[in-house]
């Protein structure tokens, strides 16, 4: 994932009684705010969470992502060592989580208010994990342990990359947390995050797996991001999850489906890191492909970056706060709602006030034949939104859509709309 800014909180101490991951009670000290308790959403809610910086590149207001999109939960990214050198949460490894000005803490509070939740994400690319500077796997459970009873999580991710990820003490010292986590917090669910290449995940990937094995510890899901490393497009994607899911068959002896049932995808939008683009289109591939063999979990990095840039295309750069191509606000992170099992809302305005109207069925829309019958469909709207399988006619062809949308113009950048030939 993209380098992480640093970001620096003030420090103060809280306390907090925690039985079952619930936090029944919590004091804080300095006038820290309380986080008030939520009860948990369905495990395929966390299982859709997309990532979003609570503290940098221009925080979205999630109440109004979750408005505009139908998704509820979000994963919070990310939690470092304190100052890189002691064994304390810190995000972006600056002061205390616990703070007596905790803007983390305040975005949770309005997201659950709504309905929503959040987990928080240890780790991330860069900078010095917990697992690296707690001296044992209990030290390491007890700082993340504080987090979890803080915020009142019932899910958190473990995203084990550089340079943690090619230090075994560090992974053996992250994974024996979370097994202590997982025992000391019935139901919570927990992720593992971890680069991903063309042939699934690497050599420190697989070493990683055998840790797993040999602490008898299973994570609701261990996830590859398949990006940042040779990939184009959804097809690419498919492959490496697919080498992936036989990597996890031979490490741990699973069917393939047992595997695909403890196996998730981490994607990006837009532009990558290393030049490597994926569009709607792709996201939708990844989707039916995911809910076809089973997937146990479909995030993205991140929501900061799902907008539009100006110009769209951010004049070639990589951007933290938009996604590099054409596209409508929040739409990567609908497909997430919809691995949930959620509708997406038609709006995509994260400030409308008012309920979205409902749009168009395919067949309101299809008043024509399509494939060049010489009969046009309805024709296109951009105010209109659109399942997949409607038919507009646009350009003096007819067109299907291969996806739901909303204003993406058949023929555009987006491959939302698939040509049926002149009518």
């Amino acid at each position: 994932m993209p380098r992480k800014q640093r970001a620096a909180l003030a420090s103060t101490v809280a306390a907090s009684l925690v039985l079952g991951g619930t936090v029944l009670a919590m004091t804080t000290l300095g006038g820290s705010p309380a986080v008030a308790d939520t009860s948990a959403l369905s495990s395929n809610w966390y299982a859709s969470a997309p990532y979003d910086m609570p503290l940098d590149n221009n925080p979205p207001n999630l109440t109004q992502v979750m408005s505009a999109t139908g998704e509820k939960a979000y994963v919070l990214a990310f939690v470092l060592a304190q100052n890189e050198t002691t064994c304390a949460p810190a995000w972006d490894g600056g002061s205390s989580v616990v703070s007596s000005s905790d803007a983390v803490a305040s975005q949770i509070n309005a997201l659950r208010a709504d309905g929503g939740d959040v987990a928080v994400s240890f780790g991330g690319y860069n900078g010095t994990k917990l697992g690296q500077v707690c001296g044992s796997a209990s030290a390491t459970a007890a700082a993340e342990q504080t987090v979890i009873s803080t915020y009142g999580l019932h899910a958190i991710d473990l995203d084990l990359e550089e340079p943690e990820y090619e230090s075994s003490s560090a992974i053996a010292n992250e994974l024996g947390a979370a097994q202590i986590i997982q025992a000391n917090n019935p139901g919570i669910y927990i992720s593992v995050t971890m680069p991903g290449t063309t042939s699934g995940t690497g050599w420190f990937g697989e070493q990683l797996l055998d840790e797993a094995k040999t602490l008898g510890f299973t994570p609701n899901a261990f996830t590859i991001m398949p990006f940042d490393g040779g990939f184009s497009g959804a097809s690419s994607q498919i492959s490496a999850l697919e080498s992936f899911n036989s990597i996890l068959t031979s490490t741990f002896g699973w069917s393939s489906a047992t595997a695909y049932a403890h196996e998730g995808v981490s994607s990006m939008n837009g532009r990558t890191d290393s030049a490597e683009y994926f569009y709607q289109t792709d996201f939708q591939s990844m989707l039916t492909w995911a809910e076809g063999v089973g997937l146990a979990r479909y995030s993205y990095w991140d929501v900061n970056r799902d907008l539009e840039c100006n110009p769209p295309d951010n004049n070639g750069t990589l951007s933290g706060t938009c996604s590099g191509v054409t596209q409508n606000s929040w739409d990567f992170t609908k497909y997430d709602a919809e691995f949930a099992g959620a509708t997406p809302p038609v709006s995509t305005s994260p400030t409308a006030s008012t309920s979205p109207t409902a749009s168009a069925s395919p067949t309101a829309t299809s008043t024509g034949s399509s494939g060049g019958s010489g009969t046009c469909a309805a024709a296109w709207s951009s105010s209109a939104s659109y399942s997949q399988g409607a038919e507009v006619s646009y350009g003096g062809d007819n067109w299907t859509a291969n996806q739901w949308n909303d204003d993406e113009v058949p023929g555009g950048a987006s491959g939302a709309w698939t040509s049926d030939g002149a009518c």
